[in-house]
């Protein structure tokens, strides 16, 4: 894959996950916008286990005939995720078609990728020339993210030894009807295109790993249709207010860590062990971790920063403090290794960017924390002659690793376009994802990721309850997302610094798909709704106005008021789709500086009565130009818990902004 330069990309958005390293998405000047693409163990982890299947898994019957498109990079049709052995006839209600191109012919459609199509009006001249003119997948990430949406079984799979288990999707008797974009990016026009061909030809629900920079009123059309459209929050994170394509009818993705690390020891010449995490392995011949080698220390491994160091045959330490080491990793690596470095240990403050290791490529190289390094430089300084010896990295799995947490890079709310609207959605398993690329298998990482595990969900959840509509599928999965670990711990946010996670972190929290199923209660919204607060209007195309009508008065599973100054009053409806006869108690944990108060605070459902609106009201406590605090509004009884996150400023001004 071809990685470019940070230089020339400062200003564009990566959503090549992490086998790129991130790069800022620019958009172009031109009519069309391009947007740039941005599983062993993580299915696992949310329940859903195929040797031991869950409900959800058996009464969905692993997704079986429901038709999930993937507007990506195209997919690799060899690969074994796509085997359709086993599968019946394509679903006689599906009208797309299989577009022969470049490489590829109307066999690669099989009753596993029932249709492939591809689009390249508007697509700069230097990426076709390095793509195939047709479905295939010439970049890798298309066929990861379809592969973990709705791969088929495959046993014995792992990245060069890691992550080693059996790789599927999360719906893998589900069908995958394939949306190239182009070359490895979309733009505007070939997105619009993909959604449009993907209405008719019958999808159920539609997974886009991509950013865009603006709202997704396209999508719009299709949830009118009935189509659950799961779009990626995007790769900016940790900071605020970064967090793309949340238009209130899309489900929008932050991205997860799960319960797996790949702990690497490092011994030092005093026997001392310091564990740090990487991707690193031996490779054929090459096994200089094993053995012990001299250390250096090389500060930010810059070339002035070595010069004049001998580290030839040695394993170098380089330590990033005031660059970003999504910048300074790279840059050292290829500095290092120039100078005939036989591995690095490269120190950085505590996150998430285990996936740059991978550009090691079978070189020794190691994560630590600050901490870390300090010992490891002392060592160097007050040894007379340093040594070090780095081990091949290990997988470990379970309690033992602290999960799920928030990716750093992990685009966070509240949204500019939208702030009267939670956004991001949901989290989802997005960090170190093992899935097909081509003929083989490779860890991802990035919001990318994350958006399928949330589509193959969507796809279980549509074959169970066919008659749901988007939203009822969004409420599904944001009023039963998690926000506590299995130890009842808050689910923290890597970032700078690390932190508990609030709803502009991860929406509802991260996602649960066994409880999902079965919630209880659903926020439902007609989808003609929208047009009353956004004015739009579809025809051969979709338009919308500016908001006509506050974004929080849409029946959302969520409440945002970002201009609290008033008492403000909103209402919501439920709908009860568990037991007939329910009694259901609100619980409220208020925004800290806000009142809130729910009337009534109790709803009885019966089969008579299966649908109820209570109002909640806010009223700032303090006269101030404040920040935003987080609270949730709960309603539970004995078997159900169905909670909505709420997030409230307090503010005497208008375009105030808040930059000290």
């Amino acid at each position: 894959m071809e990685f470019h330069s940070c230089q020339q990309r400062l200003a564009s958005v990566l959503l090549l996950c992490f086998w790129m390293l991130f790069i800022r998405a620019h958009g172009s000047r031109k009519r069309s916008r391009r947007y740039k693409t941005t599983t062993t163990r993580s299915w696992d982890f949310l329940g859903l286990n195929y040797q031991n299947p869950s409900e959800l898994l058996r009464r969905s019957n692993y997704g079986e005939d429901i038709i999930i498109g993937v507007v990506d990079t195209g997919i690799w049709p060899e690969s074994r995720s796509f085997n359709d052995k086993g599968y019946g006839p394509v679903p006689a209600r599906w009208k797309g078609v299989c577009q022969v191109g470049e490489g590829w012919g109307s066999n690669n459609c099989s009753r596993k990728i029932i249709g492939a199509r591809f689009y390249h009006a508007g697509v700069d001249e230097d990426d076709l020339k390095i793509d195939y003119l047709s479905p295939r997948d010439v970049n890798g990430h298309g066929t990861h993210t379809a592969s973990t949406a709705a791969g088929s079984v495959v046993e014995a799979v792992s990245f060069h030894g890691l992550a080693a288990g059996t790789a599927r999707g999360g719906a893998p008797r589900a069908r995958i009807a394939v949306y190239k974009g182009g070359a490895g990016s979309g733009n505007s026009a070939t997105v619009l295109a993909a959604i449009d061909d993907a209405i008719h030809d019958g999808v159920d629900v539609l997974s886009l790993s991509l950013g865009t920079l603006e709202n997704s009123f396209g999508a719009l059309h299709a949830v009118q249709k009935g189509i659950t459209v799961v779009y990626a929050a995007t790769n900016f994170g940790p900071a605020p207010q970064v967090v793309r394509n949340t238009a209130p009818w899309v489900i929008t993705v932050a991205a997860s860590k799960i319960d797996r690390s790949f702990p690497t020891v490092i011994t030092l010449g005093d026997k001392r062990q310091i564990v740090g995490q990487s991707m690193y392995y031996y490779e054929g011949n090459n096994s200089s971790g094993s053995s012990f080698r001299l250390l250096a220390y090389g500060g930010l491994c810059t070339k002035d920063d070595l010069n004049g160091t001998d580290v030839k045959g040695r394993i170098v330490l380089c330590i990033s403090i005031e660059i970003s080491p999504l910048v300074l990793f790279p840059l050292a690596l290829k500095t290092v290794l120039g100078a005939g470095a036989s591995g690095l240990i490269f120190a950085q403050y505590t996150t998430d960017l285990l996936g740059i290791t991978t550009a090691c490529n079978g070189t020794a190289c190691v994560l630590v924390d600050l901490e870390s390094a300090n010992l490891i430089a002392s060592y160097i300084s007050e040894a007379s002659s340093p040594m070090a010896k780095i081990e091949a990295a290990r997988t470990i799995t379970g309690e033992g690793v602290l999960a799920p947490k928030v990716a750093a890079f992990s685009s966070r709310g509240p949204s500019v376009d939208y702030p009267d609207i939670i956004k991001p959605d949901i989290a989802a398993p997005g960090s170190n994802i093992l899935a097909a690329m081509k003929d083989h298998y490779q860890l991802g990482t990035g919001t990318s990721m994350a958006t399928p595990h949330v589509a193959g969900v969507v796809a279980l959840l549509k074959a169970l309850h066919p008659d749901w509509s988007p939203a009822a599928i969004k409420s599904a999965i944001v009023t039963t997302a998690s926000v506590t670990d299995e130890r009842g711990m808050p689910i923290l946010a890597e970032g700078v610094p690390r932190k508990i996670a609030d709803p502009f972190d991860y929406g509802g929290g991260n996602i649960n798909p066994n409880r999902a199923a079965d919630p209880g209660l659903i926020y439902d919204i007609d989808p003609s709704d929208y047009n009353k607060f956004f004015g739009c209007i579809i025809k051969t195309s979709v338009s919308c106005n500016a908001t006509t009508l506050p974004g929080y008065h849409l029946n959302l599973p969520s409440i945002a008021l970002p201009d609290l100054r008033n008492p403000t009053t909103v209402s919501r409806t439920v709908t009860n789709v568990g037991e007939v006869n329910a009694v259901y108690h609100a619980e409220i944990q208020s925004p800290p500086g806000v009142k809130m108060v729910v009337e009534p605070t109790v709803l009885v459902f019966d089969a008579a009565n299966k649908v109820h609106t209570f109002k909640v009201s806010f009223s700032p406590l303090w006269k101030l130009q404040g920040d935003y605090t987080f609270g949730s509004l709960t309603w539970h009884n004995e078997k159900k818990s169905v909670r909505i996150p709420i997030a409230v400023r307090i503010t005497i001004q208008d375009f105030y902004a808040d930059v000290a």
